[in-house]
């Protein structure tokens, strides 16, 4: 397979249970390069799980995981970051007492070969720079100098989201991205959310239960129940998948 075929990320028959509870039954997922995934189901469905495992949070109790063709099974989050799969979380990883630029310079120095020994100089390699430029993608830039701990949530996600993008990932998980954001600014922030990740990290996962979201952002969507899929296809396939509306959508079309 050459790499202009090979998906960026290939997930091979994973499957995880903690006791008696499964969280991932022979699980396989392909993602081309590009492509824009949404990860549907009700809670303990099994979509977290599968983004744990592909991040390195939880090691599967069997199967493949590869990032562009290279074996990334079981390597801590910290190597699997390194090697360009980043995330954002439900509830964002933020430093509160820090400012807003201050988060994005630790994200940005994390990245880099020498880690955090950058804070005695922050705009030594043009950090201070990149700091604000991901800022202003996000529409956070007036916000650079306030600490997180007085930012609304939904410009704490932006922020969590900016983050994830200092390492220029090849693939990057969201999860949850509007949750917290209140209904009349979904759109609008998904809307930056795109537009700030577009042509720097195409690949995207995201975890989603909003349909509408579902149904406006994504090319592919995969819905689990019970730790398995249960459909994979384009967004008004899986939406309307008998089993979807079951155990998913509770009956929506």
């Amino acid at each position: 397979m050459t790499s202009e075929t090979r998906p960026v990320l290939s997930a091979r028959g994973l499957a995880k249970s903690f006791g008696a509870v499964v969280a991932a039954s022979d699980v396989t997922i392909e993602v081309p390069a590009g492509q824009k995934l949404c990860l549907i189901g009700s809670n303990g469905a099994g979509k977290t799980t599968f983004v744990n495992m592909v991040t390195g949070y939880l090691k599967p109790d069997s199967g493949a995981i590869e990032l562009d063709g290279e074996a990334i099974t079981g390597l801590a989050p910290r190597a699997i970051a390194r090697k360009g799969i980043c995330r954002s979380f439900q509830i964002p990883q933020l430093c509160i007492e820090l400012t807003a630029e201050e988060n994005m310079l630790v994200a940005i120095a994390a990245a880099e070969p020498r880690g955090l020994s950058f804070w005695s100089d922050p705009a030594a390699g043009g950090r201070d720079a990149r700091a604000r430029e991901l800022l202003d993608r996000f529409g956070l830039l007036a916000m650079a100098d306030r600490p997180v701990s007085e930012m609304p949530g939904g410009m704490r996600k932006l922020l969590d989201i900016a983050m994830a993008l200092a390492r220029r990932p090849r693939l990057l998980l969201l999860d949850e991205p509007t949750s917290g954001v209140s209904a009349e600014e979904k759109f609008p922030a998904m809307d930056r959310v795109m537009e700030a990740v577009s042509g720097q990290a195409s690949t995207i996962v995201f975890v989603e239960h909003d349909m509408d979201i579902v149904r406006g952002y994504a090319d592919r969507v995969i819905a689990f129940y019970s730790g398995r899929v249960i459909s994979d296809g384009t967004p008004d396939h899986v939406l309307s998948d008998g089993e979807v509306k079951r155990y998913v959508s509770g009956g929506a079309a």
